[in-house]
């Protein structure tokens, strides 16, 4: 089997007396994509962040295989070796988009602007490439030059994914992607979600409450409640047989996210 490219043992997180997360592990292979679900404040988010090297003071183990085939130690490395990769083979989508993306540049040059961290120079490449994106994520290419405050909530969710996913990141993280937009509006992103997995084999984690995302999304699913995780394994075998009680009751809607 191939080799995982994300293997995370006994990560915890705490802030102060409180658990963010304890002893949580699993691994994530090349074209898989991990969901983890669970309520607000059972520790998803904190995996997410100490994962994507964007949450000091985490312990465990989160062991990354670089695209040279180098194991890096994301907890234990430097900042700048940290910032290298979130630059060239990491790739984070946050919920609210306004985070992920510079507001007060263009929409082309939002993208550009992650191109040009991977290399591309040549200003024909780079809009060529910036129009081609707007496409794959069903942007009017004519809006290239507009800011992205001159979009709605859900484009600019659309345009964040094309400045994530234009140099090709080996890894990506997203945390929420479809929350706090409204029903019609995340129907249409998990559409196009879940054709931009299927297309460009991406390897992803991704933290959601939403089990409607989770099963169309994830190949694989971890259940988190009180930092711990409950129950893991294939999607479809967790949401459609849960054994743990927490599981049990998520899948129920008894539990309100």
């Amino acid at each position: 089997m191939t080799a995982p490219i994300l293997e995370v043992t006994g990560l915890t997180k705490r802030y102060g007396s409180k658990v963010g997360c304890q002893s949580v592990s699993f691994s994530l292979r090349p074209g898989e994509v991990l969901g983890i679900v669970g309520e607000s404040g059972s520790g998803k988010t904190s995996v997410l962040g100490a994962c994507a090297g964007r949450l000091p003071g985490a312990t465990g183990s989160v062991l990354y295989r670089t695209a040279d085939g180098t194991t890096l130690d994301v907890l234990g490395t430097t900042d700048v070796v940290r910032r290298r990769m979130q630059r060239t083979e990491w790739g984070f989508v946050t919920q609210n988009p306004r985070d992920g993306l510079r507001m007060r540049v263009s929409a082309g040059a939002n993208i550009a602007e992650r191109l040009m961290e991977s290399g591309v120079s040549h200003y024909g490449n780079l809009r060529a490439a910036a129009i081609d994106w707007l496409e794959q994520v069903e942007i009017d290419p004519a809006r290239i030059d507009d800011l992205p405050t001159q979009f709605s909530g859900g484009m600019q969710q659309r345009l964040q994914l094309a400045r994530t996913l234009a140099p090709g990141p080996r890894l990506v993280f997203l945390d929420e992607p479809t929350g706090g937009l409204d029903v019609s509006v995340q129907a249409r992103l998990l559409d196009l979600l879940r054709r931009l997995v299927s297309n460009l084999g991406l390897t992803a984690v991704i933290v959601t409450h939403d089990l409607g995302v989770a099963r169309l999304l994830a190949d694989q699913l971890a259940v988190m409640q009180r930092g711990f995780i409950v129950e893991s394994g294939l999607t479809d075998r967790v949401l459609d047989d849960p054994h743990h009680d927490y599981t049990q009751l998520l899948v129920s809607s008894v539990l309100v996210p």
